[in-house]
């Protein structure tokens, strides 16, 4: 439960003055639903109004601090035209505009006749100038105040400057002295302020030195999310280790006959960093601790193969395995691949996803709580309470970063000791990688199965998009197949979906009808299998799609990737999208068309990618290229999205964190110390409620 010293920064922001339910909805849209998130909500500039003695002295651009008398007010002529105040000095006037205002407001802020001090930003309107919504309007004795530095916020419509930097100062008003849960030592020695003193900072910088990152309150503040954060994941780490696991007696025999059939039938012989990983899981499935390990490996680095050998290991000792993927697509296709060689060896493997319903579903469900399932294959429909099974021990957990920490812990419930295995194709940098699975043991796939081979990457300009259509015309008269990605357009589903549709539609115009399928997010399961399954028959020799192609689709024949409009993707995207080719014996070719002119980054991004297919590689030179608040992006990568610090320009920062956490948890594993007691406040103070309830009472 969260302290009682707490409760004022979780209140709601209805808490805080002039605060109702309209004004909290908009102030929701900047993820701002309680104080502590006005707390966190950092500026990202600073507003300097410099004095002017008069307006003629005020420069267009800059933002300024004039004294003035209120001339007149204009009404605006219909809903669309602002509101207009005409002030002036000894040498000259400005227009004073508002928008949407109200004429009773105005009239009060501004009286006829009146001297008034105002600030902001001077703007040139033909020979006139003009400042629109000033950031502060007060009688003569506030100009000292009005030319003080003044922190700029993100912003959403609805929410003035004025009515958030209240808001901030009301939420400021409850911060209290709490117990210090960094290392005295450390604190000393880098000299930084109590956490109170660091978060009043934060909102009152002085000076742009006191936005970087490396201002003490600011590293301070950085240091205690990363603190909890590192402090969360040791906690989850420890609870599964403390829970009771299963020694698999197979691991200790390279894992057993039944692996050793499942090799057998390979067409190929695993590569050096498939043997390493699968050495590691055996040591894990060897030892009655359970297991709970990550398998990070680039697309096409055969994890899948690693999966099936792992599982069989649990199946050799007459238990059952589970492979969970977050799509039907990626679940289907994973039974696909794993069919033949269950087939070859006996394996008796069943798939569940959401669609499986009635008599069928029950039937299945049967089977498995009878034992008659060695494998079960599924979606989150795994989760479900009436999903039971008779003996599960090895539990593998493709593209982890889809699912959360509670769904993996809630799969591991249904069965006695169940070792765990996470997956994923995204190549995340150690630095990240400790953010988000510093929970887990890591085991890296750093090659690719021989036999593939290296993908022609190109950039062209969309100028040249008819060559293209031209040369796709040519490549599937030679019975090629061809991926055709359509442009993200905007965070708006039914926005790509059209923009999908409509390219769709002018593919099938130029090569004619039964040529070009598509598949979106908003097809129906059954209609997107049956484009895919045209596709990958022949039927169909242009697939036109959304991202929803990313992960989980296997067409060996697919030699051609169209991507348009790659310079709105981040890297590791089009690089998971440029692997849906170059899965055959075929030369496969991937095309970026991008919307001229590129951005010096964007133009960085797409060399990156012509040069390399080392996933690792792409993913560091994107976070150098656009720090970790967008690479990936933590929606679609699970990655933890951090408010205070940046694990990327403050990685040592990191690093000296997880050795803190591992230090006090050695000497404190309950954390009942005093220091102990204060980074259990810690956790609730930045919400790992769940890690904090995984301790001890005390």
């Amino acid at each position: 439960m969260r302290p009682e010293i707490l409760f004022p920064l979780f209140a709601a922001l209805e808490a805080l003055p002039k605060v109702g339910p309209a004004r909290a909805k908009l102030l929701a849209k900047l993820g701002l639903n309680s104080v502590v998130d006005l707390l966190w909500h950092r500026p990202v500039g600073l507003s300097e109004h410099r004095p002017r003695d008069s307006i003629a002295d005020a420069v267009p651009g800059e933002s300024a601090a004039l004294r003035v008398t209120v001339e007149d007010h204009r009404a605006p002529d219909s809903p669309r035209h602002p509101w207009r105040v005409r002030v002036r000095d000894a040498s000259g006037f400005l227009h004073l505009i508002f928008f949407h205002a109200k004429g009773d407001y105005i009239a009060k802020l501004l009286p006829l006749g009146e001297e008034r001090v105002i600030a902001g930003k001077i703007e040139a309107f033909g020979v006139e100038k003009q400042m629109a919504h000033p950031d502060f309007v007060g009688g003569l004795e506030s100009f000292t105040r009005a030319t003080e530095p003044q922190p700029i916020y993100p912003m959403t419509a609805g929410i003035t400057p004025k009515v958030l930097a209240a808001l901030v100062e009301a939420a400021l008003s409850r911060v209290m002295d709490l117990p210090e849960w960094a290392d005295p030592p450390l604190v000393k020695a880098r000299g930084w302020p109590v956490w109170a003193d660091a978060v009043r900072a934060l909102h009152h910088p002085q000076s742009e030195a006191d936005l970087a990152p490396d201002n003490p309150a600011r590293q301070r503040l950085a240091y205690d999310e990363i603190l909890a954060n590192q402090m969360a994941l040791l906690l989850l780490r420890e609870h599964h280790k403390r829970l009771t696991g299963r020694a698999l007696a197979a691991a200790a025999q390279n894992g057993g006959i039944l692996r050793a059939a499942l090799r057998a039938a390979l067409p190929f012989s695993l590569t050096n960093s498939q043997e390493q990983a699968l050495a590691e899981i055996d040591a894990d499935l060897a030892s009655d601790k359970r297991m709970l390990r990550l398998l990070q490996g680039d697309v096409g680095s055969g994890k899948t193969v690693v999966a099936l050998l792992t599982l069989a290991v649990a199946i050799e000792e007459g238990a059952q395995g589970a492979l969970m993927a977050p799509t039907e697509i990626l679940a289907r296709q994973h039974a696909e691949t794993i069919g033949p060689l269950a087939d070859a060896v006996g394996l008796r493997v069943a798939i569940l996803t959401g669609r499986d319903k009635g008599k069928p579903r029950e039937a299945l469900l049967a089977r498995l709580a009878a034992g008659e399932i060695d494998l079960l294959i599924g979606t989150h429909a795994v989760f479900q309470e009436d999903v039971v099974f008779q003996d599960l021990a090895v539990a593998v957990i493709d593209e982890q970063h889809r699912f959360g920490v509670h769904q993996r812990l809630a799969l591991a419930s249904k069965g006695r000791g169940v070792d765990v295995l996470v997956m994923t194709a995204t190549p995340i940098p150690r630095s990240l990688a400790l953010t988000a699975y510093g929970d887990l043991d890591v085991s890296r796939l750093l090659e690719k199965p021989p036999g593939r081979k290296p993908i022609d990457t190109r950039a062209l300009p969309l100028e040249r998009l008819e060559e293209v259509v031209y040369a796709v015309g040519r490549a599937i008269q030679s019975n090629a197949r061809v991926y055709w990605v359509c442009p993200l357009v905007e965070e708006s589903e039914l926005v790509d979906l059209a923009a999908t549709t409509e390219r769709a539609a002018a593919l099938e115009q130029v090569f004619g009808p039964g040529i070009v399928g598509l598949v979106h997010g908003r097809l129906k399961a059954a209609e997107k299998d049956a484009a895919i399954g045209a596709f990958a028959r022949g039927d169909l020799k242009i697939l036109v799609a959304t991202t929803v192609i990313e992960v989980g689709i296997n067409v060996p024949e697919a030699t051609i990737m169209v991507i348009e409009h790659a310079e709105r993707y981040g890297l590791a995207q089009l690089h998971q999208l440029r692997g849906r080719v170059g899965r055959g014996g075929e030369r496969s070719t991937c095309l970026l068309l991008y919307q001229a002119p590129l951005g010096e980054v964007a133009r960085a991004r797409l060399k990156i990618l012509r040069e390399s297919e080392d996933g690792f590689r792409i993913a560091e030179e994107d976070l150098r290229l656009r720090g970790s608040g967008e690479v990936l992006g933590t929606k679609q990568s699970g990655l933890p999205g951090f408010k205070l610090c940046d694990p990327i320009q403050q990685e040592e920062l990191l690093l000296t964190a997880r050795t803190d956490a591992l230090n006090l948890l050695g000497k404190d594993p309950d954390l009942v110390s005093e220091r102990g007691k204060a980074m259990r406040i810690l956790l609730y103070l930045f919400e790992r409620d769940a890690a904090a309830r995984f301790l001890r009472a005390g």
